[in-house]
């Protein structure tokens, strides 16, 4: 079982704190947005990708409960992992939803559909609807914006992939109102095309974090290396670790690999020194608890022993 670090139950406790802010903020970004929403198809969109940004904040939440519990019978490792789980269950909605969504935004397209945007009746006083989307739209934006944010430090501190993507999602969302804001002038200014052609921007911005975050998500399941928050290359406190790793055990093969925010590392080849440091040594003092397992595997171990097999074939 891995025990939650004791550097990080602050950064813990305020990022739960504002996936519950995403959770309420965002409900009033859907109510708002769907008092607005009319036949716009580019507003609709928005009002999905909306309802969407409250999966990973869900996922997190759910996640964070979970994880702390201790080793059972039937999960004897604990569920330190389950963040990974919650990251590829948000990744694989973000993408059948966005996929969804653009093959509606082209559809429309294709049929030719002319979408209206009528006046309405406002406190006594008639004005067009979009005026309204507009403002509907700048306020969708406004506080995802703030929440990603506030969130990106704490995520970065964390190691969370879960809580990153969710604020690189929600501090993207300038782009979604920009978007619906065009779409809707376009049809005010009657361009028929101009509320599908949104409606489809959205929807490939969905997709694309979709794809990218369920890369991301796969591989972390199928024990890659730990990868750093942005990208795919490996993290940089990982790669610094396994130099240190191969530098002290040359004649080793060092493997690393992540488990939820943690690092999980093995050194193959080789006997554990009676003068091991303590794991935070390895890692730099501002993830010190980052490394929550070193384990070795002695020479002539089937496992170690695949290893060097493979490490001959590499070097052919």
């Amino acid at each position: 079982m891995i025990e939650t670090p004791v550097e990080i139950v602050d950064d813990l406790h305020r990022a739960r704190k504002l996936e519950w802010w995403t959770l309420a903020g965002m409900a009033s970004v859907i109510a708002v947005m769907a008092f607005a929403m009319g036949q716009s198809q580019a507003m609709r969109t928005a009002f999905v990708e909306d309802v969407l940004s409250l999966v990973p904040a869900i996922t997190f939440l759910i996640a964070a409960r979970f994880e702390p519990r201790p080793p059972s019978e039937r999960y004897p490792f604990g569920f330190v992992r389950v963040n990974s789980l919650a990251f590829f269950i948000s990744a694989v909605v973000l993408t059948t939803l966005g996929a969804l969504l653009l093959f509606e935004g082209f559809s429309t397209l294709m049929k030719r559909e002319h979408v209206t945007i009528p006046p309405i009746e406002l406190f006594g006083q008639q004005i067009w609807l979009g005026w309204v989307m507009i403002a509907a739209l700048a306020y969708s934006v406004i506080v995802p914006v703030v929440l990603g944010h506030l969130k990106k430090p704490v995520a970065q501190r964390l190691q969370d992939k879960v809580l990153h993507t969710d604020a690189d999602m929600q501090k993207a969302d300038w782009k979604t109102g920009l978007a619906g804001i065009v779409g809707v002038l376009g049809v005010g200014l009657g361009f028929w095309w101009a509320d599908a052609a949104a409606a489809a921007a959205i929807s490939l911005s969905i997709l694309k974090d979709g794809f990218k975050n369920m890369r991301g998500a796969a591989a972390e399941l199928l024990d890659s290396v730990p990868r750093a928050l942005e990208g795919t290359n490996m993290a940089p406190d990982a790669r610094r670790l396994r130099e240190r790793l191969e530098a002290r055990f040359p004649d080793a093969h060092v493997r690393l690999r992540e488990s939820g925010r943690y690092i999980l590392a093995n050194v193959g080849g080789a006997e554990p020194p009676d003068d091991l440091p303590p794991l935070g040594d390895w890692m730099g003092q501002d993830q010190r608890w980052r490394l929550a397992q070193l384990s070795f595997t002695p020479k002539g171990c089937a496992m170690s022993d695949a290893m060097e097999e493979k490490e001959d074939e590499n070097h052919r």
